[in-house]
């Protein structure tokens, strides 16, 4: 069984995600995350009354024992994510709170990912949520269950949730990080742009925090809630920067309906040796710079 001395002198979310299981090699899935917090000197869990955070830690000066504290009334999967969160806050001592011994995270704070931002505070939230995410959906496993795929479907993203017990967003995160396709996974709300996770090859999203989603869009017409839909070609001049340097030969749409008027769309590049089709093969260089300036003034 893991302890702390296993993790003395490492500092860092995949550092200490790796000694934890190397010392469990055979570490259940779903991790079970309040055993395993409980195992590293986390006292007890509880909720958090405190209006406006999402989760709490409480420790002493030399972080002998902590405690950990989650918002009442999230789901089973919110809850294990902040668990995991508040764990890293208490296993790395360079995470120091504004009021000593007790960190407060807020909603901004849990969807906080650079790394190497230079706000020590978005830094030590972003690292709290990669520690998480890595703990829950341990690489190895994670990869695995994606290798074992022919290609990227947001199918996949619903068996990483069941599978790992975490949200269908956080799957859909780590679906895109660890996936060797060019994907992004959007986040709609009510037909509009709430936020996207894309791998690093996927060209710039052109859309803004509120613009509505492309008509052109599959979510305008799909219905099957929970239910992925089948992948369907989409021009990507609705979606991304295609005049950034970075060729996008063709373009797949995949939509996934979930409840309160969520959405993810799927948008998956083919890269020119992957297409079947190149519609403008045949036209001259005069004729494509002609149809993309008409599809400019549209």
């Amino acid at each position: 069984m893991v302890t702390r001395l296993d993790l003395d002198g490492t500092y860092s979310p995949i550092g200490l995600v790796g000694k934890i299981l190397k010392a469990e090699p055979n570490l259940k899935i779903p991790v079970p995350i309040e055993d395993l917090a409980l195992q590293l000197d986390i006292a007890e869990i509880k909720t958090l009354t405190t209006e406006g955070f999402e989760g709490g830690l409480v420790t002493d000066e030399t972080r002998s024992v902590g405690g950990i504290l989650v918002k009442a009334g999230v789901s089973r999967q919110r809850r294990r994510f902040t668990i995991g969160h508040e764990l890293c806050h208490f296993l790395i001592p360079f995470h120091k709170p504004p009021k000593t011994g007790q960190f407060l995270c807020d909603r901004a704070g849990m969807r906080s990912w650079d790394v190497k931002s230079k706000n020590s505070s978005k830094k030590m939230e972003a690292e709290a949520n990669r520690f998480a995410s890595l703990i829950l959906m341990p690489p190895p496993q994670l990869r695995q269950l994606i290798d074992a795929k022919r290609y990227a479907s947001l199918t996949t993203v619903l068996e990483i949730h069941q599978h790992f017990d975490v949200s269908k967003e956080a799957a859909a995160r780590a679906f895109v990080e660890y996936n060797p396709e060019t994907i992004a996974i959007i986040i709609a709300r009510d037909g509009k742009f709430v936020r996207a996770y894309k791998n690093i090859q996927f060209p710039w999203i052109i859309l803004n925090t509120g613009d509505p989603i492309p008509a052109i869009s599959l979510l305008h017409s799909y219905r099957d809630r929970g239910h992925a839909s089948d992948s369907d070609s989409t021009d990507s001049e609705y979606w991304v920067d295609t005049y950034g340097g970075r060729q996008v030969s063709a373009m797949y749409e995949q939509i996934l309906l979930q409840s309160n008027g969520f959405a993810m769309i799927q948008l998956k590049v083919l890269q020119p040796d992957e297409d079947m089709y190149d519609a403008d093969a045949d036209l001259t260089a005069k004729q494509r710079y002609q149809k993309s300036q008409a599809r400019w003034r549209r």
